[in-house]
């Protein structure tokens, strides 16, 4: 694969949203019944997500969309929101670069959310330094950061780059 990774564009969104939601198939029968949607993200959510600050970085090969990671600047920390590779290509790389790729982009701590059931997901990004935070830290980052819903909450996890694990290991 001769890729290259870029930001995204206006032009790109079907294709982000078409990665996003070819991607997400692996959630389904995972995450709670009740959290599943047909589509996953529709349309609208993902310019509300833009809108909203998330810039989307995507892995290339040619003009085809391969991977997508978003980064959302949130005072004090980046968040690393709506990261998916095609079906295809995941476990061969295509999530390590972006996310070093987005890293990159800051120098704020880092923070993650995904679906607490989603162990492939945890996984990848305790491979790649992250943590687990606490539950009672979880609860908090997310009603701090993030606007899901409480049922989401409920069944989401939240992990940590060191950096941010460093400056708040007094907090528990």
């Amino acid at each position: 694969m001769n890729a290259q990774i870029r930001r995204t564009e206006e032009g790109d969104f079907a294709a982000i949203l078409a990665t996003i939601n070819n991607a997400a198939e692996a959630y389904r029968g995972v995450i709670p019944a009740d959290r599943w949607r047909e589509p996953y993200m529709p349309g609208d959510e993902l310019r509300q997500e833009i809108s909203r600050g998330v810039e989307f970085w995507g892995m290339f090969d040619g003009n085809r969309l391969r991977g997508v990671m978003g980064i959302q600047d949130k005072r004090d920390v980046s968040l690393i929101r709506h990261a998916y590779t095609t079906t295809a290509l995941q476990g061969k790389g295509v999530g390590t670069s972006l996310l070093h790729h987005v890293q990159s982009l800051t120098s704020k701590p880092m923070l993650i959310g995904t679906w607490a059931a989603a162990s492939w997901a945890i996984a990848f990004y305790q491979k790649n330094g992250f943590q687990l935070v606490s539950p009672a830290e979880k609860n908090r980052l997310l009603g701090t950061y993030w606007s899901i819903p409480h049922r989401q909450v409920e069944t989401s996890v939240v992990l940590a780059d060191g950096e941010w694990m460093d400056n708040h290991s007094h907090d528990g």
